[in-house]
């Protein structure tokens, strides 16, 4: 991976990560077009940190109040009743889900996975998932409404991300708006929940990478920085965007990427 590769994946990650769009797909599709080699798993998940540190910045407040709350509630029971409490136990059952399925199928998240009919595929059909949800969701719940089964609900939704092209706060938002939570909650409970699910994928991956001699650490490092200065901006304008609006324009952009590239892919110009 060259430098300027790196830049623009980089950018591409901080872009797409929290968009329900897919930044995993989107990292495949751009190689693919522009004829670099696959970034892999290994870099997607490493690079992630970087806009899953953006996550820890914007939400600094609430994730320091959880911290606190659920460590007195290991030591005082009538802690446990607090909400920031609640949320943090709520956070470790719904990352239960991706943690076993991830690493149950690690190799074919790593190899199979990344194949570009799934990816265009995942974009269009988990569009059309996102829309209906957005569309017919009642929208009246809020974080303090999450339950122990809402919160598996919402972790086994966000596992569906380890397929590329379906988009891991996209998965979990659908699941948020289909049980009926407002947009704004469904995208808060998704991004705290996506924390150590990702930091912890991509530890994980960092170790393989430090195996490989000629791994490039400097690009990825650099993806990852611009990865959380460019995620910081996007993360703060959407939560602006759905106070107000809906998700049918990411749906539809879902629709079209991937109904293109599967065209692409038909007429040879793409590789699977």
């Amino acid at each position: 991976m060259t430098w300027f590769e790196a830049i623009i994946l980089g950018v591409v990650q901080g872009l797409t990560e929290f968009l329900p769009i897919s930044s995993s797909g989107h990292l495949l599709i751009l190689s693919q077009l522009l004829g670099w080699e696959d970034p892999g798993a290994a870099f997607t998940a490493v690079s992630q940190i970087g806009t899953e540190a953006a996550v820890i910045v914007y939400f600094r407040r609430e994730i320091s109040a959880i911290i606190r709350a659920w460590a007195r509630s290991i030591i005082h029971a009538d802690a446990r009743h607090d909400p920031d409490a609640r949320m943090g136990w709520l956070v470790i059952i719904g990352t239960i889900p991706i943690a076993v399925l991830g690493l149950t199928f690690a190799n074919q998240i790593e190899t199979v996975a990344r194949n570009l009919w799934l990816t265009a595929s995942m974009l269009i059909v988990f569009g059309i998932v996102l829309g209906l949800a957005d569309a017919y969701g009642s929208r009246v719940k809020t974080e303090r409404d999450l339950t122990v089964r809402d919160g598996i609900l919402f972790g086994l939704a966000q596992s569906l991300a380890l397929i590329p092209g379906v988009s891991r706060s996209g998965a979990s938002i659908s699941a948020g708006l289909a049980m009926g939570y407002t947009r704004g909650a469904a995208a808060r409970y998704a991004f705290l929940l996506a924390v150590p699910a990702v930091l912890a994928s991509g530890l994980y991956e960092a170790t393989k990478i430090g195996d490989d001699t000629t791994a490039a650490w400097g690009p990825t490092l650099l993806a990852t920085g611009i990865a959380f200065c460019v995620g910081l901006a996007v993360i703060a304008w959407l939560m602006r965007w759905l106070s107000t609006r809906s998700y049918l324009p990411f749906v539809v952009y879902r629709i079209a990427l991937g109904a293109i590239v599967l065209v692409l892919l038909m007429t040879g110009v793409l590789d699977a």
